[in-house]
């Protein structure tokens, strides 16, 4: 097996008024999520959130502590959630193993024990994607279903946003110290996501777009309400979304994505909304 891992370091909106397609591309995308037998991370310093993927094909693969957190335990100060956006596969957890179908997912709680991804078949691959953050405290290890989620039905096909968005790791579903994750499916003829488009100061963002057509794309937004920009990404790849920046998006298909936020508060309705016709 092998771990790859990187650094991204903060910006200051108005420095990022000046990025080009490239260093928008370079800070905030994440291009490689999945590779076979790899595990890869982005360690980010929005609110350190590490955004990462786990692909198991031949051999089981170890959750690495890696150099940046100096501690011998990944879990060791931090919570964790995955999903399972591929084949059947197992998370084991110390002791304990959990099986994760497609969409389904596992918040793990913090606490010195070992991490292992593993796939039931090699040829229909588990692809585990995840988010971790810092932890004060260790809260139970728990698997989380769609039937569990707290659902949210919004938009309308006439508006191109008709989407069910399953709150699934959040703290109306178990308690958490930082995290909180849940997944949007748009329905089909519907490609806008997050509209009309939001911001909250006292937490960053992920997004992880998946279940994209073949040939298709997702054109992501972000930036600030009356200077944004674009990123354009493909199935299976994540963007970083900064405290001060807007997220949303519109692809050339229906497609579903897992979203993950971490900081100061766990209040999913702690945001700041912006008319439609204010973006420019």
């Amino acid at each position: 097996m092998k771990t790859n891992y990187e650094l991204r370091y903060a910006a200051h909106p108005a420095d990022a008024k000046n990025y080009d397609t490239t260093r928008l591309r370079k800070d905030f995308l994440i291009e490689k999520v999945f590779a076979a037998d790899e595990v890869n991370m982005v360690y980010s310093m929005y609110d350190r959130m590490i955004v990462g993927g786990a692909m198991p094909k031949t051999e089981k693969l170890h959750l690495e502590a890696i150099d940046p957190l100096k501690q011998a335990f990944f879990l060791h100060a931090r919570e964790m959630g995955i999903y399972n956006v591929g084949g059947p596969g197992i998370v084991h957890v110390g002791d304990e193993s959990f099986e994760l179908n497609y969409k389904e997912a596992l918040y793990l709680g913090s606490g010195d024990r070992e991490v292992y991804f593993e796939s039931k078949d090699a040829a229909k691959p588990a692809l585990f994607y995840f988010n971790s953050l810092t932890a004060h405290r260790n809260y139970p290890d728990k698997k989380v279903t769609k039937a569990d989620a707290v659902v949210a039905e919004m938009g309308s096909l006439e508006s191109s946003n008709h989407r069910n968005i399953n709150k699934m790791l959040v703290n109306q579903v178990l308690p958490t110290c930082q995290l909180q994750m849940g997944m949007t499916e748009l329905a089909p003829g519907s490609v806008w996501n997050t509209m009309p488009p939001h911001v909250h100061s006292r937490r960053m963002e992920a997004y992880f777009y998946f279940e994209v057509p073949e040939e298709q794309s997702v054109c992501h937004f972000m930036g600030e309400i009356d200077e944004t920009r674009h990123i354009w990404m493909q199935n299976n790849q994540a963007v970083l979304s900064p405290e001060w920046s807007i997220h949303s998006a519109a692809a050339t298909s229906n497609y579903t994505f897992i979203w993950g936020m971490g900081g100061e508060n766990l209040d999913y309705g702690d945001q700041d909304f912006s008319k439609i016709t204010d973006i420019k």
